[in-house]
């Protein structure tokens, strides 16, 4: 495995990161002390997709609980940081948010309730996991609470696998997981092609 020597590659994760973690307070304590729900705001929602279009992306840094924020956050930043040293930031960048987008897109295109607003970073984050999957497959590694390690394409396809059967009884947008995965998939074959170095 060879690794970015840029200092400036783990610098956009921790941006995300913080970012999500104000944008997040900020939502708490427009809901607590103003009596204000922002979520409706700058969720995304399909119905309102062309009165709110902004949502397509500020919905990417909106969580609806801190157990939904620490969770995204936590695989954001091992999955983040894995890969913007082995790529670089910008590639990163771009994985990341065209990843956010495609989950929005198939939200629109796969919706539910298309009132319902969808927040999280997860389609985000599959799109890092399906872009590793594929340029690192062999890689071990351990997921709680199993205490042996696995590949991590197995890690990634079997969480998706995990929340999409959780959908029916925890309110889990499994079509942004499909395409934000979807996409990270495609995103490591282009990878793999146009890189000489050996990813493993």
């Amino acid at each position: 495995m060879r690794y970015s020597n840029r200092g400036d590659s783990l610098a956009p994760v921790l941006v995300i990161i913080v970012l999500c973690f104000m944008v997040y307070i900020i939502t708490m304590v427009a809901d607590i002390f103003l009596g204000h729900s922002l979520i409706p705001l700058l969720g995304f929602r399909p119905a309102l997709l062309f009165e709110q279009p902004w949502t397509i992306v500020t919905n990417l840094f909106v969580h609806g609980d801190i157990w939904h924020l620490l969770a995204n956050m936590l695989t954001l930043y091992f999955f983040g940081s894995f890969l913007a040293r082995l790529v670089g930031a910008g590639t990163f960048l771009v994985i990341y948010f065209v990843g956010g987008l495609m989950g929005n897109i198939f939200i629109f295109l796969l919706p539910g309730n298309p009132f319902v607003p969808t927040i999280g970073a997860s389609g985000a984050v599959f799109a890092l996991g399906g872009t590793l999957a594929v340029l690192t497959p062999r890689l071990r590694v351990y997921v709680f609470p199993i205490p042996a390690p696995m590949p991590l394409w197995v890690a990634v396809i079997g969480g998706f696998v995990l929340l999409t059967l959780l959908t029916f009884s925890l309110p889990i947008s499994w079509q942004g997981h499909l395409g934000g995965l979807l996409s990270g998939l495609v995103a490591g074959l282009i990878l793999r092609r146009r890189t000489p170095r050996p990813f493993y």
